[in-house]
């Protein structure tokens, strides 16, 4: 299977698992639930998604990481997250926005696949990959179910439980879920930082360096810590905890999908 016949199944699966999750919200009530299939078609394209990167994101010699093949790498560690809580939890509801961005990422690395290279030297630097990516990853899914429910408190403070209302479970159960995926990624984020600080003393010889990457990774670290520790002390909920949860995922992606796009879209540098 040739890479553009992998992205263009990828991205087929992935819509249409969108798809199946947007007739049910359409349909309300009467919608036939359509688990299996769902799940079935869901594990295929995440399963064409990671065949496409294995090819096309070498990790022998060097880690192959453009911008676009970047967020695809994300988009899909995001969708397998998304796909295994979607079996036991009541998280299918996030394939409304997971879904389909992820088969737009799978596009966007098939039309620019990106040429920059990181080489791998030690199993430090890939431990420190793979942890930064499940991070922004669940990071990701927890900001997801964050503006979601922001949307269900304000349906119903407006008493309209109309809409995305009926696909979603209790405001009670949204909340747990977000907070645990909140805390699961802020430890992952911690692992990340305390293992960047090792991967630089082993390559240049010196501590992470203070570059903006690295600054806006701390301040979304210190936002993420804040929420959860005032989550704990004070039970921080609601539009206080969706904007702080947004406002750390901002920064983490400004700090490095932010810098990647600029120096390899706008002054076609390596990033």
């Amino acid at each position: 299977m040739t890479s553009t016949v992998a992205s263009l199944v990828a991205a087929a699966l992935y819509l249409t698992a969108g798809g199946m999750q947007w007739y049910r919200l359409l349909r309300g009530p009467s919608a036939p639930t359509l688990r299996a299939p769902f799940l079935l078609v869901s594990f295929g394209a995440v399963f064409a998604h990671a065949w496409l990167l294995q090819t096309t994101v070498p990790i022998t010699g060097g880690l192959r990481l453009p911008f676009t093949q970047a967020v695809s790498l994300v988009a899909c560690t995001i969708s397998l997250l998304y796909v295994v809580a979607a079996i036991s939890r009541p998280a299918q509801y996030l394939g409304l926005l997971v879904l389909p961005v992820a088969a737009m990422t799978v596009v966007l690395a098939w039309l620019w696949p990106g040429e920059a290279v990181i080489p791998t030297t030690s199993s430090l630097q890939g431990a420190h990959i793979v942890i930064s990516i499940l991070a922004y990853a669940l990071l990701a899914l927890a900001t997801v179910q964050s503006l979601l429910l922001y949307y269900q408190e304000r349906a119903l403070r407006s008493r309209q439980p109309v809409g995305l209302m009926r696909a979603l479970p209790p405001l009670q159960t949204m909340e747990t879920l977000m907070f645990r995926m909140l805390g699961v990624g802020f430890l992952l984020l911690t692992l990340t930082l305390i293992t960047g600080v090792f991967f630089s003393e082993e390559i240049f010889g010196r501590a992470l360096p203070l570059t903006h990457h690295v600054l806006l990774s701390l301040i979304a670290w210190i936002l993420f810590g804040t929420l959860l520790f005032g989550r704990w002390r004070y039970g921080w909920r609601g539009r206080t905890a969706v904007g702080w949860t947004v406002a750390g995922y901002s920064l983490l992606l400004l700090g490095y999908f932010g810098s990647k796009f600029v120096l390899e879209v706008l002054l076609k540098r390596p990033g």
